[in-house]
């Protein structure tokens, strides 16, 4: 082949440190908006941000050079520092880790939905409920212990 052609698409999952609620409803969008322009920044694109007040979910596609760790990384330093600064949140912080899931590209929309319809989701499940079902259904294998 004369190039390369890929469709790397992730649903990424991250919380707040202490899963403490700092998302509010009033600053959300524009941290969802936030974290999508950092995305597009680094030449990935966003199908979708969305989440509640202590997680949110990107529905990403990154290229072939992309390193997952190195996009994570960045995309969390560079809003905390944002959110700390634009928001006046000094205490503000991340979690340390993060779930990474692949999706086929026939499921970016249904993947969508359910990304920009997380307050209603979380009205009948919890975030632990709900992460421990991607992990499953990614046979993903954790320990209990090292989740929350």
């Amino acid at each position: 082949m004369a190039s390369t052609h890929t469709s790397l698409h992730y649903h990424l999952v991250f919380s707040t440190k202490h899963r403490e609620p700092w998302l509010v409803p009033e600053t959300r969008p524009r941290v969802h908006e936030y974290l999508g322009g950092t995305l597009r920044g680094m030449e990935g694109l966003a199908h979708a941000v969305g989440g509640t007040g202590d997680h949110v979910h990107v529905l990403a596609g990154l290229k072939a050079s992309h390193r997952l760790a190195d996009v994570m990384r960045e995309l969390k330093s560079e809003s905390s520092a944002w959110i700390r600064k634009e928001l006046d949140w000094p205490g503000f912080a991340w979690q340390e880790g993060y779930g990474a899931f692949t999706l086929a590209a026939s499921g970016i929309e249904s993947a969508r939905a359910y990304v920009l319809g997380q307050e209603k989701h979380h009205q009948t499940k919890t975030f632990q409920e709900e992460y421990r079902e991607f992990l499953e259904r990614g046979m993903v294998e954790f320990d209990e212990k090292w989740l929350w």
